[in-house]
């Protein structure tokens, strides 16, 4: 599910699943604070504006293919399905799993702690074996440096998004954070990403 345009200067060019497109802004939006103050909602919310753990997410379009690529920047509801499902981020087949667990790409922090990327939480989907190259080719953050692992267990355990918080002129976004399903911040976000949590990892270049 790679789709492919050709640019100005006639190169055919590779556009990853996860991809945004300059058709698929995020909609605006107007967010309260629900009754009680117990976290936000939509003004407007419809029963799809929230996962069935009750997150609230990001409206987003769905119009791949139309527009331009926005390389770098990710699409919300297919960054969520990819990791969901565990499909390929660049082509949107299942991801490569073998004995020592499903392929990931991540962008090279091995420096960051001893046994990295051990516990870390990731919002990067997987890739399967025949997009690895091309994956760390397309995506700004994985040319600057890359590490291949393989985990054996990556429960999903959170979301990235934006806490916010109240002012005069209603909510407003305060930080981007992870937050896990067990913590109380968690709604007062708007999920953006789908994270999974990296257990048993083998680092294999």
């Amino acid at each position: 599910m790679t789709t492919t345009v050709t640019d100005t200067h006639s190169r055919t060019l590779h556009v990853p699943y996860i991809t945004a497109w300059s058709a698929e802004q995020t909609e605006p939006h107007d967010l309260v604070a629900l009754p009680g103050n117990t976290g936000i909602g939509y003004r407007d919310e419809r029963p799809r504006d929230r996962d069935r753990d009750g997150v609230l997410w990001r409206r987003v379009p769905l119009a791949r293919g139309q527009g331009k690529p926005l390389f770098g920047v990710v699409h919300s509801p297919r960054q969520r399905r990819a990791m969901r499902k565990l499909l390929c981020q660049v082509c949107a087949h299942p991801a490569d799993t073998d004995p020592d667990g499903t392929l990931f790409a991540l962008p090279d922090n091995r420096t960051d702690w001893a046994d990295w990327p051990e516990g870390m939480a990731c919002t990067e989907p997987p890739v399967c074996a025949d997009c690895l190259t091309l994956s760390t080719r397309l995506c700004p953050a994985l040319r600057r440096g890359h590490a291949v692992v393989r985990v054996r267990n990556a429960p999903i355990v959170g979301v990235h998004g934006a806490l916010h918080v109240a002012s005069p002129n209603g909510m407003r976004a305060w930080k981007p954070t992870i937050a896990t399903f067990d913590d109380p911040a968690l709604s007062w976000v708007l999920a953006s990403h789908l994270v999974r949590e990296l257990r048993d990892v083998t680092l294999q270049r």
